[in-house]
């Protein structure tokens, strides 16, 4: 088995790790990014049908608060439209019944990206050496091995594919998911243990939907595309066009907790009911509908995350630490960052900190 020795150790390629990893290769620093699935992105996932990406992660962002997605778009070349909402929004109450409502204008204006949000990766990996990237790595195992770290790749309980050396290691990954996958040695301290276990993962209980159509038959009908639902199995759902041109698309999120969301078969045929109801016959044919269950994707979500967020948390480094084992170990990724954690604003906030503290 071999070992390969590299000055920093980025765990995880969502966009906390391929953001640190920009960082670095600007400094001209050595660095491996480790990502467990066969693509990059974590939580951002945008599938491309006929020149619409379908945001089925993350999909918006907002220019007014968060500054550093706000500039990282502009550096990048890429272009950001506003949320579209024009028109009146829709109501479903607990007994099925549907009305019209004045339309819900978000506050601050939310955004979408050209591209969608996996726009940003690429971008992000133009300047990243093509061979610092590895997929299909899963870690296993990390050892303090004095002032180093030696990082195993592979399944638990099962000898590694392949070990790393490094000086430094940055947890770009949810804490909970790194503390229920990954073993430690020597053991962390019970508290820290205990707070990556406590930090619930954003996203990781949600399912997303998204139905793309020729013709944007609600626009036609002066709606917005919003609607809310007491009755479900959608709960919210939004107009999630391409900017100012075909196809169309409708976006929302399931309301119905994870443990009820075995059956995708009967929850997609009860999707297609509920827009043909919302928005009409014309809902009942989509060209195309994407279904992402975050609860079901073992690279981001735990046993622990099935029950459903109601509030989101407010996030920060665990047992307030942002590095341990003598700076060798980094925390990034959202869920560790002291402002906006959970949004695409605080991966990168925990990127830029775990890479200033990098020595």
């Amino acid at each position: 088995m071999s070992t390969e020795t590299v000055d920093t150790l980025i765990i995880g390629g969502g966009l906390s790790g391929i953001y640190a990893a920009s960082l670095l290769a600007r400094k001209n620093r050595s660095f491996v990014v480790l990502e467990a699935r066969e693509r990059l992105g974590g939580r951002i996932l945008s599938p491309e049908h006929q020149g619409l990406f379908s945001d089925l992660g993350p999909s918006w962002y907002w220019p007014a608060i968060h500054p550093k997605m706000a500039q990282l778009i502009q550096t990048l070349g890429l272009k950001g439209y506003r949320q579209f909402e024009e028109g009146m929004g829709r109501f479903q109450s607990s007994n099925g019944a549907v009305q019209t409502v004045s339309g819900y204008p978000t506050e601050p204006p939310s955004w979408r990206l050209e591209g969608g949000m996996m726009a940003i990766i690429l971008k992000l990996c133009e300047e990243i050496p093509e061979n610092a990237i590895r997929l299909n790595h899963p870690v296993c195992n990390i050892e303090k091995k004095g002032s180093e770290a030696l990082v195993s790749v592979g399944e638990l309980e099962k000898d590694p594919w392949v070990q790393f050396k490094a000086k430094e290691v940055i947890l770009a990954l949810p804490p909970r998911l790194a503390a229920s996958t990954i073993l430690f040695h020597p053991d962390l301290p019970a508290n820290l243990t205990q707070a990556m276990l406590k930090i619930g993962t954003w996203m990781a209980g949600h399912a997303k939907v998204t139905a793309l159509y020729e013709k944007p038959f609600w626009r036609q009908a002066k709606l917005s595309g919003q609607a809310f639902s007491q009755h479900g199995p959608m709960g919210e759902l939004h107009d999630a066009s391409n900017n100012e041109q075909g196809p169309y698309g409708l976006t929302g999120f399931v309301g119905i907790p994870a443990a009820q969301r075995s059956n995708q078969q009967l929850l997609t045929e009860a999707i297609i009911s509920q827009l043909a109801l919302i928005y009409g016959q014309a809902a009942a044919q989509p060209t195309i509908l994407y279904y992402t269950d975050w609860a079901r994707e073992k690279f981001t979500a735990t046993q622990l995350d099935q029950p459903p967020m109601y509030a989101h948390p407010l996030y920060h480094p665990p047992a307030n630490q942002t590095s341990f084992w003598d700076n060798i170990i980094h925390f990034a990724g959202t869920e560790t960052a002291n402002q906006h954690g959970g949004y695409l604003e605080g991966a990168l906030t925990a990127a830029e900190r775990a890479v200033q503290n990098n020595h």
